[in-house]
Formats: C-alpha cells, sequence, structure tokens
C-alpha cells in the first residue's frame, strides 16, 4: 500500500516542480529526442494488439542493435564495386552508395505510455491504423505513384510523354531535394518521427509565440498564440498554427495547407489538432488528430512521448549550395537520349 501511494505521488512532485512561464503556464521550452522503434502504424500481423511484451520489445530493440552493429562493420578495401545501375536492392541507387550505418538513427526501442509499449503512435482506429482514403485521393494516389518512379532507371516521362518531366526545371524537382524543406516524414504537421536520423525537436516558448524547430534542414514552425487563421488563400506548407490554453495543456490547430503537404497524400483541406501536455519533469505528451474529409474516410488520432535531451541542434547544411543539381539534371539528359535514341519515345 504505502509503495503504491508513493507511486501515486511522486509523479504529482514532478509536475509541481516543473518549470512554469512568468504568466503562469507550464515551459515546455527545450530540446526533446522522438527517435523511436514504435511505427506510426501498426504493423497489420499485431491486429488490434495495443502493446507488445516486455521479452517482444527486448527482442525487438536486439533485433535492432544487431542489424546497426552490422551495419557499421569495417567496409573490405577490396570489395568489388557495384554493377552499373545498383544491384536491385534496397538502398540508395539500388545500394551503390548512400549513408553508412553510423550516420543514421532508427531509434533503439520502442516507446512507452502508460506503462506499455505501444505498437504504434497512432491509437485512433483502434487497429493503429490509418482509415481508408477516399475514391478521389486514391485515384490521386494511384497517378502520384505512377509519376514517381525516379528509381527506375530509365526516362520514363518521356516514354509516358509526360510535360513538363520531373527534371525539365530545377524548381519542379521535390522541396526536400532542393534543401528548402524536411524529407520523409520530418516534413510534415503533426510532428512525427523520422525513423532516419535527426529526430530532435525543439519548443522555443514565449508568451505570444511558441516556435517548434525540426532538426532536419531547420524547418521551424511558428505558432500564435491566442490568434485568428490567416484569410483561407493565404497557405503553407506547415500550414497556419494558432495556438491556446486549455489549463496546462497547449492546444494547437492548424489549418491552410497548401495543396500538397507532406503527411500521405493529404491535401489543402487538412486540419490537425495538436495537444501538448507533461507527463512529468522531463518528458512531454504529445497528441494529435487528422481532419481530412477529402482524403480519408474518418478522423484518425495517435499520441507519444517527448523525452527531453541533453543533445544539441547544429546546422544542418544539405547539400550546400545545391551543387549535386547540374549532376542531377545531367544525368536526366543522359538518360533522355538514350530513350530518344532507342527510338520509344515522341519527345
Amino acid at each position: 500500500m504505502r509503495t503504491a501511494l508513493i507511486a501515486m505521488i511522486f509523479p504529482l512532485l514532478a509536475l509541481a516542480q516543473s518549470p512554469r512561464t512568468p504568466d503562469g503556464h507550464p515551459d515546455f521550452s527545450g530540446i526533446y529526442d522522438i527517435t523511436t522503434l514504435t511505427p506510426v502504424m501498426r504493423p497489420p500481423s499485431l491486429a488490434d494488439r495495443k502493446a507488445l511484451t516486455d521479452d517482444e520489445a527486448k527482442a525487438q530493440a536486439k533485433a535492432m542493435a544487431d542489424q546497426m552493429a552490422k551495419l557499421n562493420q569495417a567496409t573490405d578495401p577490396n570489395r568489388a564495386a557495384p554493377p552499373k545501375g545498383g544491384d536491385g536492392s534496397e538502398g540508395a541507387a539500388g545500394n551503390v552508395g548512400g549513408y553508412n550505418g553510423v550516420f543514421v538513427d532508427y531509434g533503439n526501442s520502442a516507446f512507452k505510455l502508460e506503462g506499455k509499449w505501444r505498437t504504434s503512435i497512432l491509437v485512433d482506429p483502434p487497429n493503429g491504423r490509418m482509415p481508408p482514403m477516399t475514391a478521389e485521393a486514391m485515384k490521386k494516389a494511384s497517378v502520384r505513384m505512377r509519376r514517381e518512379r525516379a528509381n527506375r532507371g530509365d526516362a520514363w516521362w518521356v516514354k509516358d510523354n509526360v510535360t513538363p518531366g520531373p527534371y525539365d526545371d530545377p524548381e519542379l524537382r521535390p522541396l526536400s531535394e532542393r534543401c528548402m524543406m524536411s524529407f520523409g516524414q520530418s516534413a510534415t504537421t503533426p510532428a512525427l518521427p523520422n525513423y532516419f536520423y535527426n529526430n530532435l525537436k525543439q519548443i522555443v516558448q514565449g508568451k505570444d509565440t511558441v516556435v517548434i524547430q525540426n532538426e532536419m534542414i531547420h524547418d521551424a514552425r511558428i505558432v500564435r498564440m491566442n490568434s485568428k487563421h490567416e484569410p483561407p488563400d493565404i497557405t503553407r506548407w506547415l500550414g497556419d498554427s494558432i495556438g491556446h490554453w486549455e489549463g496546462d495543456v497547449l492546444v494547437i490547430d492548424t489549418t491552410n495547407f497548401n495543396d500538397t503537404p507532406a503527411l500521405y497524400g493529404a491535401d489543402k483541406n487538412l486540419h490537425v489538432i495538436e495537444k501538448i501536455s507533461r507527463i512529468d519533469a522531463k518528458t512531454l505528451l504529445y497528441q494529435f488528430t487528422i481532419d481530412d474529409p477529402t482524403v480519408w474516410t474518418a478522423k484518425w488520432s495517435g499520441e507519444m512521448p517527448w523525452p527531453l535531451t541533453d543533445g544539441r541542434i547544429f546546422e544542418y547544411a544539405c547539400h550546400e549550395g545545391n551543387y549535386s543539381f547540374s549532376n542531377i539534371l545531367k544525368g536526366a539528359r543522359l538518360l533522355e537520349a538514350e530513350a530518344l535514341k532507342g527510338g520509344t519515345a515522341t519527345k
């Protein structure tokens, strides 16, 4: 009985001692490391299981540790060059190059909430997976997948008579490739792990403004407190965020996205509600709800802990000066020339 009472009182004391701003609100300022092995969506094989057992979580962590040990083995200096165009396996350009294991951070374990090893960040729908897409959204996704066959190794846009082609203008290349925004799941509202590297998030909190900075390619989202949304015709990649307090919970409402926000095929009708509260003195609870009725047939929600870290965010220079673009465009011209020489294209 005494042990249970102490277990109940200690978190309350920690919360009471947590920092507050001069105007009395919880002070969430700090840097948080959201790296985790817990996926956004639950693997179908786990069905409605919301949690892993201790043994399953331990096995998952060991499997990742073993994989990283293998990736970080010394490279054989006498190895042969990879075949032209890659070997067809996963990895950069068919595994002909990319990041060594030492540069990536996939996470060390799943995260725990309410004492349980979670199987997914998503908690609603109960199966831990996004609801079905609308028919129109599925059609757009199919078209988008056909246009994004960038790893085929041929000038598909020429053969398919796509005009303009994806390499006809450097400004047609993705924002992440141009180092203007984060890539993968880093470039989203809500703030999700990218399962690659650079998973730090920094909160800078003031009375009238809260800034959430992303380590990957330095995206910074500005939340205007107790404000109104911009007019609908003013749109942003990360949306227009306004915030208010509900007791000790920071609530962020984000709308005004452009046509293609970086969230699993979402569109300009995306509406995100985020809630940030404190679990204990060194951990935040981050919750979100997604509503985009033209893309998904229902809302979906998720939650995860944000552990405080003493790590720091450094400059992300990306490919500085975009020097790689000359080779990206040159490669596209060579592929186009090969396609035209083969007589299989009209462009």
